[in-house]
């Protein structure tokens, strides 16, 4: 569960926003241990964010037929987000847009990557779309829904990390086109993933 959450967070991380042009632009000014700070920051909220979800959700997985609702919401969930980040490519918003917010009477990287990450609080709506589609999918019982959160969170902190680092050593990032092109298969990885779990007629546990 460790490694699939690694690999169902790197490949949100394909996603590039705001976020990690701030880390990489905060990397290229001020060097890599501001960065670095700022990357903290960024998965102090995430992990609030993850813990909030899962603990939402683990409160009533034991509840019968319970799974079949959240098979549902998760796959919405997952769909309209999915729609969305390949609408923004076109410069089309279907979920509120993220306010790319620069404190500047804030000191301190740690401060800004919080302010930043914590101005979008769809996140927590993301995960708990997320992990409700596990739950069914993957039949995860509640220690395997942290685990796979952890895992989702070690790959935003290893992705970011990387960027920081990139950022020091160069001024130079994606390219706007190469950030649309990956934005669009996310975006279509989520809105299959979305349609597959909304076309299964079947719902009964392995």
């Amino acid at each position: 569960m460790l490694i699939k959450g690694f690999k169902f967070g790197m490949l949100l991380q394909l996603a590039v926003g705001p976020v990690c042009f701030f880390i990489f632009q905060l990397a290229s000014t001020n060097g890599f241990l501001p960065a670095a700070s700022g990357v903290l920051a960024v998965v102090l909220v995430d992990g609030i964010y993850i813990l909030a979800a899962i603990i939402g959700i683990a409160s009533i997985i034991e509840r019968q037929n319970i799974k079949i609702v959240l098979r549902y919401f998760g796959a919405i969930i997952l769909f309209i987000f999915g729609l969305n980040i390949l609408l923004d490519v076109f410069s089309v918003h279907i979920l509120p847009a993220f306010t790319f917010a620069k404190p500047s009477h804030l000191n301190g990287s740690f401060l800004k990557g919080l302010i930043l990450t914590a101005s979008n609080p769809l996140t927590i709506v993301f995960w708990a779309g997320v992990f409700s589609v596990k739950i069914v999918d993957e039949n995860m019982e509640k220690s395997d829904i942290y685990v796979f959160g952890i895992g989702a969170l070690l790959s935003t902190l290893l992705f970011l990390s990387v960027v920081a680092g990139a950022g020091s050593l160069t001024q130079q990032f994606l390219s706007e086109n190469l950030r649309k092109i990956l934005n669009i298969i996310v975006g279509i990885v989520l809105i299959c993933f979305g349609l597959k779990m909304l076309s299964k007629k079947q719902f009964k546990e392995r």
